[in-house]
């Protein structure tokens, strides 16, 4: 549904004064239909001049956008004729500031009519579309209210309904709940899950917060200066080994007791989050196991943990314990001994 390709971004490189700086440098993204995308990082990765640069509010300096089949980017700068056809196409792109971004002077109903009104629609179906949106995002009964009488979250399910105004089969979410406390951040992130499935909407998604990835994103990817440095679904970034995204989405610590011990990571999925797998090594082999860390949560309908354990005796003498471990189907990383990861990775392969 939506492809970047080499997307690049640099500001001054238009020649005006300052040195250039690279917002985006070569970004591929593929974001699949239906699916809601998270793209995570720290302030100056990127994140925003992504989005902006998807909806072409920002012009990329090189790359491609293409939207539902379509090339933006080629669009752009063509002609009155390619402009109409960019400006029909970005209609189709629904975007959620992180300010909402109300008209002050409108009421709520207004608020959300205002995109059908650029777009010539007619007073009557821009009322019915308006109501019938306020309702879908539970404010039916604040139509006639102004923006300074809302809550921070009403505010925000109204910049909700205005996006989705004109029907748009992506929409685009900048940083919707940072400005939000912890539980209306989750009956937005909610609401738009909801909306993700009850409309088919793609959902594309930045944010700062890991447990936005973790509350609601199919897919995430993570971006550092300018380039996504891992992207996956959830479900395969959790099973990849030594990724940052699933350590920073299930943070453990804890570090070995002596040079004697092996610490492992061991990340659970599904059905095998339920079982008790550490107490059944423990019997299995007779060994004393100490459990410096753990998280576990819900992710995508499914409870999904990491744990950090520490094993008696070096990583040789821990082969089969740990062979033990991955034969339940649990992704296992050896902690701080890389020669031990080399190892556990080539007898992955046989």
């Amino acid at each position: 549904m939506i492809t970047t390709t080499g997307l690049t971004k640099i500001y001054g490189a238009d020649g005006s004064r300052g040195r250039e700086i690279t917002a985006l440098d070569g970004v591929d993204l593929h974001v699949r239909e239906g699916e809601v995308y998270g793209v995570i990082g720290q302030s100056g990765a990127g994140k925003s001049s992504l989005i902006r640069c998807i909806n072409l509010l920002e012009r990329p300096t090189a790359g491609t956008v293409s939207v539902a089949g379509q090339d933006l980017t080629a669009l752009a700068g063509r002609g009155p004729r390619a402009g109409k056809e960019l400006r029909q196409a970005r209609s189709r792109i629904g975007m959620v500031f992180q300010h909402f971004n109300l008209l002050s002077s409108r009421t709520v109903q207004d608020n959300v009519e205002l995109p059908l009104e650029i777009l010539g629609r007619s007073g009557k179906e821009r009322s019915r579309k308006a109501l019938e949106l306020l309702d879908l995002v539970g404010l039916a009964d604040r139509a006639g209210a102004y923006p300074a009488q809302l809550s921070g979250g009403q505010k925000q399910r109204v910049g909700i309904a205005r996006a989705l105004a004109a029907d748009p089969k992506v929409l685009l979410s900048d940083e919707a709940t940072s400005a939000l406390d912890p539980e209306t951040t989750r009956s937005i992130l909610q609401l738009l899950r909801d909306l993700n499935r009850q409309l088919g909407l793609t959902v594309l998604l930045i944010t700062h917060e890991m447990d936005v990835v973790k509350s609601i994103c199919d897919s995430a990817a993570l971006m550092e200066k300018g380039r996504i440095v891992e992207s996956g679904t959830v479900s395969e970034l959790l099973a990849t080994p030594g990724s940052e995204l699933a350590a920073a989405l299930f943070p453990v610590g804890g570090e070995a007791a002596g040079p004697d011990r092996t610490v492992v990571d061991v990340t659970f999925q599904g059905e095998a989050a339920t079982q008790p797998v550490i107490s059944q090594l423990s019997r299995t082999y007779n060994i004393d196991i100490s459990i410096l860390g753990a998280a576990i949560d819900t992710v995508g309908g499914l409870q999904v943990g990491r744990m950090r354990i520490e094993l008696p005796g070096r990583y040789e003498d821990n082969v089969v314990p740990i062979g033990f471990l991955r034969e339940q189907g649990l992704q296992i990383d050896v902690v701080g001994a890389s020669d031990a990861k080399t190892a556990l990775a080539k007898e992955a392969v046989k």
